[in-house]
C-alpha cells in the first residue's frame, strides 16, 4: 500500500458521503493500521479514511490511551443537552473554532470482525465520534462552528 497524507480542504473528496465497507478484508485492516500511523504521526485524536483519500465509512479514535475503530458507523442517539466546545481537525491546519455538539452519543458499528457494535460515548470521545461521523457525510466542523479563527503554527517567526 502506497503511503498516503492527511488531505487538506479544500479536496473535494472531503465535502462527499463515503461509501459503506461491503467486506472487512486484509486491504481494510491494513488501511486501519496505515490510518493509526498517520493520526500518531499528526497528533491526532481521530481520523476519518476520507481524509487520507480513502471514500470508506471508516473511522480510528484515540482516547484514554485506547485506539478505537469503527466501520459503517451510525449514529443512532443524541443527548438534546449539549455543550460548545473547541475543534480542530487534521484536513483544515492551523484553523479552530468553536461548535455545539451533544453531550453524549450512541453509536452503532461494525469491529474489524464484522461484529455488529454499540457503543454509549460522553466527553471528549462522544466529541471525537460526532466530528468524524460528520467527516464520513461529507461534512466539516467549519460547516457548523459558530466561530471559526486561526492560529499561528507553532515556530514561525513574525
Amino acid at each position: 500500500m502506497k503511503s498516503k497524507k492527511i488531505i487538506i480542504y479544500p479536496n473535494k473528496i472531503l465535502k462527499e458521503p463515503t461509501l459503506k465497507v461491503e467486506k472487512i478484508d486484509k486491504r481494510i485492516k491494513d488501511l486501519i493500521k496505515e490510518m493509526k500511523k498517520i493520526m500518531i504521526q499528526n497528533q491526532g485524536v481521530g481520523l476519518a479514511a476520507n481524509q487520507i483519500g480513502e471514500n470508506l465509512a471508516i473511522f480510528i479514535a484515540f482516547h484514554n490511551h485506547r485506539f478505537y475503530t469503527f466501520i459503517n458507523p451510525k449514529i443512532i442517539q443524541l443527548s438534546k443537552k449539549e455543550e460548545i466546545l473547541e475543534e480542530g481537525c487534521l484536513s483544515l491546519p492551523n484553523i479552530w473554532g468553536q461548535i455545539k455538539r451533544s453531550s453524549w452519543v450512541k453509536l452503532s458499528y461494525q469491529d474489524l470482525w464484522e461484529k455488529n457494535r454499540k457503543i454509549k460515548a460522553s466527553g471528549m470521545l462522544a466529541q471525537i465520534i460526532q466530528h468524524e461521523v460528520d467527516h464520513l457525510n461529507g461534512e466539516l466542523f467549519i460547516d457548523k462552528a459558530l466561530e471559526i479563527y486561526k492560529i499561528k503554527p507553532p515556530n514561525q517567526n513574525e
